[in-house]
């Protein structure tokens, strides 16, 4: 059989897999058809009416500003099939869509050309989604507080934000700057993105009570499953941190009974914010503030309010063993390090979220080093190695909104914790590290411009490392044997790995370590006469597995 006909039959066979695991639903969603790339999100301004108890979104609207990327008449955009589409204004007429599973497709009376600016204004409501787990499995979380006043959040990466208001709900696209405008019933303040610009209470005849309204600003650019709102009976505290010449405002909001509790336990958010200006930079959204905003769920990276309900607690929810025994909150140095990861900078496709929670999870391990010293942090990483599964590759399929495996966050963590091993500089590392914020913030790029920029940075190149621990489920494993000739012993060494793969590694026999030089065929190195029982692989160092023949 040739060799054309071999892969042909091979990619038809991928490609009826592809399609059996995958629906037109995915595709509508993860894809970028020429009706979305046509046009570039420049500006949201999204007004929402909440009704805590009716659980419903009344008279609700979202005017979408765009640049013309290319001539159309034509437009898809994203909203939840449960919700309703009620009408779209564009230059004082009303447009005619359809509507396929959660995409919108939008006509115009006229073809739009390149270069224009434009707006439509789409008027809905509904019953959004109820969050089942957020914010794994997130949408509304409908609640009460202990006093039974309504407490209520919103959390939905994954599922995207047209799970509650209509936009281009792809990761590629994010808007210059964002208005949140939301109105719910008095006395119930109400605690956005960005910052607040106005807060008015005013007369509804609809829902025969008083609202609030506030209006919030978001300066910088935005990724739409960052934008949140978050209701309930909350109290406000600030303080400032000062880097330099300039002054950050710290807000913080959380029910009123946790007022005094929270003042003592946000005390270790100034130190923690120092150590990831020390290794990523300034903080990246400056000019909004940095908030963290109590909500009933666990906790969420929104941008300039960061969801906060680990109840006050260290650890994972008070699991310490999470965090190697120590005693910070883990939900506040996550969510904190995802303003630099997933949040100034962002994937194209979630396929490459690795970007967001490795780096982040990564993140984690600095901050540990940072505050408690090296073999601090060499514990704290190599902890996390019992929670890596190895289910699946690390790198999701592209374009139909699929993440990869989970281990993005812990095995993303520890390849990046072996790549600073490699690369054996670590003043070279860090600037690697700083240099890939400053030089992707606030954009959104693809995987690859990550791996690109170490390549020509450390001066190396890490494509076959980046292909073992991101495309291969399996960690590499490392084979030796020892073979004895009087009293000089041989090592024999190979990789189990992808074809080609690599990696040098560090051993010790005792006295000193050495780097090794491993292939997938096997090699030999003499060490001379030691006491095999003194021999170690550095494993503390790199993230492998290890099989003595």
């Amino acid at each position: 059989m040739k060799k054309n006909t071999i892969l042909l039959l091979l990619f038809s066979c991928t490609f009826i897999l592809q399609a059996q695991e995958f629906s037109r639903k995915d595709s509508l969603r993860g894809h970028l058809t020429e009706i979305r790339t046509c046009y570039d999100v420049t500006f949201y301004d999204l007004f929402v009416m909440v009704d805590e108890k009716e659980l419903f979104l009344d008279r609700s609207y979202n005017i979408i500003h765009f640049n013309v990327v290319s001539d159309f008449n034509e437009i898809q955009i994203d909203l939840a099939l449960n919700m309703e589409v009620m009408r779209i204004e564009f230059e004082a007429e009303e447009l005619k869509f359809s509507r396929e599973f959660d995409a919108v497709f939008i006509n115009f009376p006229r073809v739009l050309k390149k270069g224009e600016q434009a707006n439509i204004k789409v008027w809905y409501g509904g019953y959004p989604r109820e969050a089942v787990n957020p914010p794994w499995d997130g949408g509304f979380s409908w609640k009460t507080d202990k006093h039974n006043k309504p407490w209520i959040g919103v959390s939905c990466q994954g599922l995207g934000a047209s799970v509650w208001w209509p936009c281009k709900d792809h990761q590629s696209d994010e808007p210059d700057s964002m208005r949140i405008k939301v109105a719910a019933r008095y006395p119930l303040k109400i605690i956005a993105n960005g910052n607040l610009r106005s807060d008015t209470s005013v007369w509804n005849q609809y829902f025969n009570s008083w609202m609030n309204v506030s209006e919030w600003f978001v300066s910088y650019p935005i990724n739409n499953y960052n934008v949140t709102l978050n209701i309930g009976d909350y109290e406000h505290f600030s303080e400032n941190y000062i880097t330099e010449n300039d002054t950050l405002r710290m807000d913080y909001y959380v029910l009123s009974d946790n007022l005094e509790k929270a003042k003592e336990h946000f005390k270790q958010v100034k130190p923690m914010m120092e150590c990831f200006e020390n290794y990523f930079g300034k903080y990246p959204f400056w000019n909004d503030g940095y908030a963290l905003v109590e909500t009933p769920y666990l906790g969420m990276e929104h941008q300039s309010a960061i969801a906060y309900g680990n109840d006050f607690l260290p650890g994972y929810h008070g699991n310490k063993s999470h965090i190697d025994g120590l005693d910070f909150d883990f939900i506040i140095v996550h969510e904190s390090g995802h303003e630099w990861w997933g949040n100034s900078i962002t994937t194209n496709d979630i396929a490459d979220m690795w970007v967001h929670e490795g780096f982040c999870t990564y993140a984690e391990v600095l901050y540990v080093e940072c505050m408690h010293g090296y073999d601090a942090m060499l514990s704290y990483v190599n902890n996390q190695k019992r929670s890596v599964r190895n289910d699946k590759p690390v790198l999701g399929p592209y374009h139909v909104n699929k993440e990869g495996s989970s281990d993005m966050y812990f095995k993303g963590s520890l390849m990046l914790h072996t790549l600073r091993s490699l690369i054996e500089n670590d003043a070279l590392w860090f600037e690697i590290i700083k240099g890939i914020v400053n030089e992707f913030k606030y954009q959104t790029i693809d995987g690859q411009a990550i791996i690109s920029y170490i390549n020509e940075r450390s001066g190396k190149d890490f494509t076959k490392f980046f292909n073992q621990y991101l495309k291969n489920k399996e960690i590499p494993e490392f084979q030796y044997k020892f073979q004895k000739e009087g009293r000089n012993t041989t090592l024999l060494y190979r990789w189990e790995a992808i074809p080609n793969f690599d990696m040098p590694i560090l051993i010790n026999t005792g006295s000193k370590d050495l780097w090794i030089y491993p292939t997938i065929e096997w090699k030999e190195q003499d060490l001379g006469s030691f006491d095999k029982y003194d021999f170690k692989v550095r494993n503390d160092l790199f993230f492998i597995e290890i099989k003595k023949q």
